[in-house]
């Protein structure tokens, strides 16, 4: 049986790594802003090469993320498909074994009949 609870936190931890480093990332840069004993020109540069390692970083995080979410996705779907499979084999036989008690009951009546 699937937990429910334990597959949603794992989709939230993607999430939630991912909200880690954009706020990280932004605490970053307003700290070096604030901090920063430099002209107006070399800040913006800093802030453009940080917002681009950032990005990077994010991106990164998120191609992570969707990989592990696909990956769980093929998991779960897999174990469907097998559950599926014994369901359908489980009706199979229970079928079978039906019919074998509706034979078995028509040759009894029809002794019966010939019998009378």
């Amino acid at each position: 049986m699937i937990n429910k609870n334990k597959a949603h936190t794992r989709g939230n931890y993607g999430m939630n790594v991912l909200f880690g480093v954009l706020v990280g990332g932004l605490a970053g840069a307003i700290t070096m802003l604030l901090l920063a004993p430099q002209s107006g020109k070399r800040t913006r540069a800093q802030i453009q090469e940080e917002s681009i390692l950032l990005l990077d970083r994010t991106t990164k995080n998120v191609k992570k993320a969707v990989a592990q979410v696909a990956s769980e996705t093929n998991r779960i779907t897999a174990e469907v498909q097998e559950k599926a499979g014994e369901i359908k084999q489980l009706g199979k036989d229970k079928l079978v074994e039906q019919l074998d008690r509706v034979s078995a009951a028509l040759d009894t009546g029809k002794t019966a009949v010939e019998a009378a």
